[in-house]
């Protein structure tokens, strides 16, 4: 092969040539195919006809990069420090903490890079092709490029093929280019710059033959494919964090500084007091225990992974934990149509004929609806230009429906099966219609024509014949001289009010199709010689109209309006036409500033970076856009600052998938390559569940700052106190120990019960969070200062005030331990729905309290652990605690009181709900 050749293959312009020019670069013969040596030398030379994927890194590494986070930084770091000063005991739990944390993110992710696998095993199958003169059977994986191969209905087409040979060939191509309707495809050559979309002489691996027969030379194999280019998208496209891992990293990174800046100023500090540099050490140790809040990431992980359960539950898995907070703070929703929005499932909605216009009850292939005059049911006996006009649909048609599964599916052609349901609605079957009026003969639909036809013997006279055509609008009407008004009476054709009638339809988003009919006097004298095209050029009696459309589900109409409502934008993004489109997005209620601006793929490619960007952004509708495109959608709305999630079901969604903040693949109708590109699968196609999807993710991410709020005030009111003692030279009111204690069980029994609190009343009635802010915001901020030198005024004020009066330190310690906690407890109950459920009663308003036993059940376990940590003797020798007496828990409880009061202030100013 020439070095011309091999530039052609790498650049995909194999549309642009001539057959001839195809086999001479080939060298190939079209009647004999490639000799076995020709072809063993080229699959030398190309490599087996399958999709490769680079090495994944193994299980060690990606186990090992679960801990590469600032915060478990300063776990491990605080780990090492506490064994290198024997403190065994320390260190066990926090670096038991890390490795739990490691273990849960290297299962949930374990399987995030296997979308190329999944694209290989999309494009395997047999191949029938012509080698050595015969004809053969082969593995798809041994074609290489000059094979001739030969494809018939129900064919999955193995590698991408320049198409010679047609008859009638219709190839579905919905997977690749989000073209619902199957394509029929030709031999002629096309310009340069014809869409993926629209290149008709081609056939590309991984779609489906629904009619016909073809042949065609393999052009491409394994990567070169228009699939496996798409591979090379999903591996170039960015793995990017999710908005909750990069603030969270945000927040490490600061608060590693914010921690090693203090203890050393400390450190600093003491040894200018006279402090031995171990006592320092010892000290700097205690302060940096006390303010990483230790039980923060399994916290984290806990609340994540509550969310996983709610959002299976409503049919939404996740593939990777952090994608449960990150659809909670989407900004934009680019959907595929077909088969996301829409039902994949061609049906008449509109039927034009004798002079009437029919709506169509009933969605899908189910054979249930009705058809409508005027919103009520038709009177059929009195519509005898409606009945042919069906009738010369079911007749004039050669697929069928089956029903798999519980499911009605089409074998053949999409439209073809919408006009046999369409029959099947009034009680019209083929089987019945075909004994009375059985097919003679039949003229297959060619491009050429732009139409079919039949011949049938006529139910009422066996002697007679009638021809039924169906297709393109132009084709039918110039052949027309008649038509039938409402009670099937002839009179003259009115072209203009049904080309009126069409433009109506196109404008819905319908594809129309036109039905006509001949009266045959003598059908055994036609039938000595086949059908022609020259026995229906003229003399047809126009029937009607049959305008269908791929239907929008009505669960997602609610859907895109409770997210549009939500402050979410929602895209469409279709390789479909963007009539259809932006029709259907019209019905949905798509709108972007009350407008439904549309562009198409050629549009967006001809436009500028500024324009771009500006199209982007304002526009609701992209139709006809190749997989590239929809990828470059995707980054362009992240270059705006935008989260965006993108669903989709096809080959051709999967690198925008990846490429998006979160990828939503559909279960049932998408390809194993969506899934595997995916974050987040719904398992019932449903658009409608990304709602739920939704409202569970801004629940999460509600939760989550309900725990950063209750924790780490306690970590800033121990580091404060631990500070502040050093700095006065005063005793530590609080131990390392002791810290570790609150830290780790106190912090996680009190804060793990917020991952379940239910979601509020309001939570889709705010608008997305700005995902440029921090997760500390500054009320936050303001808040967990609040919170914290309350912390600090309890510890350090109990701590000094029985140490006074008592001169036991241990006892001082153990009360300020508990005043704390108690204060912690008041705390909680604030921030949770239980505790305002419980006010608003209080205050005689009416509000329904949630489902609140998980706050019940943590306050409960605080309570036993606390009375186990300061009466127990085992804990007072391990914690350096003291038992205490009645009197001495109701001082405890009534020291922490006060936190209700400084609860409602914050509250009132930066609420958490």
């Amino acid at each position: 092969m020439t070095a011309t050749s091999q530039e052609i293959i790498q650049s995909s312009q194999w549309h642009h040539l001539s057959i001839q020019e195809v086999t001479r670069h080939l060298d190939t013969n079209l009647e004999t195919g490639l000799t076995s040596a020709v072809a063993a030398k080229k699959r030398e030379r190309f490599g087996a006809n399958e999709l490769k994927s680079k090495p994944g890194k193994s299980p060690l590494l990606r186990f090992l990069l679960q801990f590469n986070q600032p915060l478990l930084y300063i776990l491990l770091i605080a780990g090492a420090i506490k064994a290198f000063l024997g403190q065994w005991v320390n260190a066990g739990v926090i670096w038991g903490v890390t490795l739990i944390n490691a273990i849960i993110g290297f299962v949930q992710e374990s399987k995030a890079e296997s979308a190329i696998a999944a694209l290989a095993s999309s494009v395997k199958t047999n191949a029938t092709i012509i080698r050595n003169g015969q004809k053969m059977q082969v593995p798809s994986t041994e074609l290489v490029p000059g094979d001739v191969v030969l494809l018939a209905s129900g064919d999955k087409v193995p590698a991408d093929l320049r198409l010679v040979q047609v008859r009638n060939l219709q190839v579905n191509e919905s997977a690749l280019t989000g073209e619902s309707i199957a394509i029929e495809k030709n031999t002629q050559s096309l310009n340069l710059d014809t869409p993926l979309a629209e290149r008709t002489n081609m056939a590309y691996a991984g779609s489906f033959v629904t009619f016909g027969t073809g042949k065609g030379i393999v052009v491409a194999i394994g990567d070169a494919t228009e699939t496996g280019r798409i591979s090379q998208l999903i591996e170039q496209g960015t793995s990017l964090k999710t908005p909750l891992t990069r603030k969270f990293d945000k927040f490490s990174r600061t608060l590693l500084y914010i921690i090693l800046g203090i203890a050393a100023l400390m450190f600093a500090v003491g040894l200018g007091y006279g402090y031995s540099w171990v006592e320092m050490f010892e000290a700097a140790i205690a302060f940096a225990v006390s303010a990483i809040p230790e039980g923060l990431p399994a916290v984290v992980t806990v609340t994540l992974a509550i969310g996983v359960s709610r959002m299976a539950r409503r049919h939404a898995i996740v593939r990777k934990l952090p994608a449960v907070e990150t659809l909670g703070s989407a900004t934009v929703i680019c959907s595929d149509k077909t088969g996301t929005l829409t039902e994949n499932q061609m049906t008449v909605q509109a039927i034009y004929a004798g002079d009437q216009n029919y709506t169509v009850t009933g969605v899908g292939y189910v054979p249930q609806g009705k058809i409508l005059l005027n919103e009520k049911p038709v009177n059929w006996d009195n519509s005898s230009a409606l009945q042919e006009c069906i009738k010369a649909g079911l007749l004039c048609n050669d697929s069928h429906l089956e029903k798999k599964n519980g499911q009605w599916q089409v074998v053949g052609d999409p439209t073809e099966g919408a006009l046999i349901v369409v029959a099947n609605k009034v009680g019209i079957t083929r089987s019945s219609l075909e004994e009375e009026m059985p097919r003679l003969d039949v003229i297959p639909f060619e491009s050429e024509f732009q139409y079919m036809a039949t011949l049938h013997k006529t139910a009422s006279d066996q002697k007679q014949g009638t021809i039924y055509v169906k297709g393109s609008v132009e084709a039918i009407l110039k052949r027309c001289q008649q038509m039938l008004d409402v009670e099937g009476n002839l009179i003259p054709l009115d072209a203009e009010t049904i080309h009126q009638e069409v433009d109506a339809m196109a404008h819905q988003g319908l594809r129309v199709l036109a039905f006509a009919k001949k009266t045959v006097p003598d059908v055994e004298t036609l039938c000595t010689r086949s059908l022609q095209h020259a026995d229906i050029e003229n003399d047809l009696i126009f029937l009607g109209l049959q305008g269908m459309i791929d239907p929008p589900r009505k669960e997602a109409i609610k859907a895109v309006q409770a997210c549009q409502e939500a402050g979410i934008q929602v895209k469409m993004i279709t390789g479909d036409h963007a009539v259809t489109a932006q029709a259907i997005a019209r019905s949905m209620g798509f709108n972007k500033n009350g407008e439904v601006l549309a562009f198409t793929g050629s549009q967006l490619a001809q436009m500028g970076k500024s324009e771009l960007a500006t199209a982007i952004e304002d526009g609701v509708v992209f139709a006809r856009v190749a997989p590239e495109q929809k990828l470059r959608i995707v980054e362009a709305l992240q270059s705006r600052g935008e989260v965006v999630a993108m669903t989709g079901d096809g080959v051709n969604d999967a690198p925008a998938l990846k490429q998006a903040d979160i990828g939503i693949a559909m279960g049932g109708a998408g390809t194993e390559v969506a899934k595997e590109a995916s974050d987040m699968i719904l398992t019932d196609d449903n658009f409608a569940s990304i709602e739920a999807a939704v409202e569970e993710g801004r629940t999460v991410y509600q939760n989550l700052l309900k725990a950063i709020a209750f924790i780490l005030p306690v970590n800033g009111g121990e580091s404060m106190t631990i500070l502040i003692s050093v700095l006065l030279a005063r005793e530590l009111p609080i131990l390392s120990l002791q810290v570790l204690w609150l830290n780790m069980v106190n912090s996680i029994t009190m804060t793990v019960p917020l991952a379940f609190e239910p979601k509020s009343e309001r939570v889709m009635q705010k608008p997305p969070r700005n995902p440029r802010e921090p997760l500390l915001s500054p009320s936050l901020l303001q808040r967990i200062l609040a919170i914290s030198i309350f912390n600090w005024i309890l510890i350090f004020g109990v701590f000094e005030w029985i140490r006074q009066t008592t001169g036991n330190i241990d006892l001082a310690r153990t009360m300020a331990i508990q005043a704390l906690v108690a204060g912690r407890i008041f705390y909680l109950l604030s921030i949770s729905q239980l505790g305002s459920a419980v006010i608003a009663r209080l205050r005689g308003i009416r509000h329904r309290i949630n489902d609140a036993s998980a706050i019940g059940i943590g306050i409960a376990c605080t309570v036993i652990l606390q009375i186990i940590f300061s009466q127990w003797n085992l804990m007072n020798s391990l914690f350096s605690t003291a038992p205490l007496n009645l009197n001495q828990w109701l001082i405890c409880l009534l020291l922490g009181l006060p936190m209700v009061i400084v609860s409602a202030l914050v509250n009132r100013f930066d609420p958490l709900d």
